[in-house]
């Protein structure tokens, strides 16, 4: 919670001259180093050459859905508005998730879900003001 909440702060600041693209760029590239390098600190190679093809097709397109596109929306986005209006409405991605759940997975709708669902749109709302 605490690096999540730090990091929409730290990416304002960094976009200062910079534009989206190149900021998620130098991130990425800093995050693949850091990865890299902890993964064969920790020998941990051959998890990742034993991955199936399923796996890594899925894993490709959630890296793609969030690591590159969700990623770049959100920078434009911090780029040109309020960390205090763009991160509530990023943080809702729950709703997505949640309805999507239920589409794709055939999770249960319960009346849980649905005050939750509730709760994240009237949070987005009250952003709003």
């Amino acid at each position: 919670m605490v690096f999540w909440g730090i990091a929409p702060v730290l990416g304002k600041l960094g976009l200062g001259d910079l534009q989206p693209l190149a900021a998620l760029t130098i991130r990425s590239m800093i995050i693949s180093v850091l990865l890299i390098t902890l993964v064969t600190i920790k020998g941990q190679w051959g998890l990742v050459a034993g991955a199936s093809t399923k796996d890594i097709a899925f894993i490709g397109l959630e890296g793609i859905c969030a690591a590159l596109l969700g990623q770049l929306a959100y920078y434009y986005a911090l780029k040109f508005g309020e960390v205090s209006r763009v991160s509530p409405i990023v943080s809702a991605f729950p709703l997505v998730a949640l309805v999507l759940g239920i589409i794709i997975l055939g999770e249960k709708v319960t009346i849980y879900k649905i005050i939750a669902g509730l709760l994240i749109v009237s949070g987005i709302v009250l952003m709003r003001y």
